[in-house]
């Protein structure tokens, strides 16, 4: 995290504060969505809307009395899953789209059965992964909750994604990927944040758990 926050320090001291807002904007897009920068560019978006998800989360969950007060601690532990994500995923889409090149309904059919079998299932052991860590005894959580908690995510993961690629891999460059990712997956996000820490494998459902 302390890197990221070096990496946009020197970014903002490369605009120009003198230009006009929208020569400034335009700029500022630009360089984020650059090759130096992209990677630092998707961990951002992804720890930030994996934040937002849980602490739109955990306030349903004070409301619906499930939670006392607010943990700062578990939206930092899922921001940290959310980087961890989020690095996969800018290599992932890298990756894919330097193999299978172009638009045809062929080549964004292999792209959408190589994602959700392949790197869906690698995608939701990370974040077990990543928030196992935390937790007192880490390998024996990852256990559990792979086996309690897989199966629900990577059924919603089924649910959520195949339509949303679609578009993505049909009309989208490569280096926008993770943003409309992880635009789409706000809704999602609420999800996992709530299956994760649900008390037991059967979390109560809310409306529009899976949304985009």
């Amino acid at each position: 995290m302390q890197a990221l926050s070096v990496t946009w320090r020197k970014f903002a001291n490369n605009i120009s504060k003198s230009s006009p807002m929208s020569s400034r904007f335009k700029r500022i897009v630009r360089i984020a969505f650059s090759d130096k920068y992209l990677l630092y560019t998707n961990m951002t978006i992804s720890v930030t809307l994996s934040s937002v998800g849980d602490v739109l989360e955990q306030g349903y969950e004070i409301y619906t009395k499930d939670l006392d007060k607010y943990n700062p601690k578990r939206t930092m532990h899922m921001a940290f899953s959310g980087a961890a994500v989020g690095v996969l995923c800018h290599h992932w889409y890298k990756v894919l789209d330097k193999f299978i090149i172009g638009k045809t309904l062929e080549m964004v059919t292999k792209k959408l059965l190589l994602d959700q079998l392949i790197f869906s299932p690698v995608m939701l052991v990370t974040f077990f992964g990543s928030l196992a860590i935390f937790e007192q005894d880490p390998i024996q959580n990852f256990k559990d909750e792979v086996k309690g908690k897989f199966g629900k995510l990577y059924t919603a993961e089924w649910l959520v994604w195949p339509p949303a690629q679609v578009i993505n891999f049909f009309f989208l460059p490569t280096r926008f990927r993770v943003l409309y990712d992880n635009t789409i997956s706000l809704g999602y996000d609420v999800y996992t944040s709530q299956v994760k820490h649900s008390k037991s494998n059967s979390p109560p459902l809310i409306k529009s758990e899976i949304s985009s």
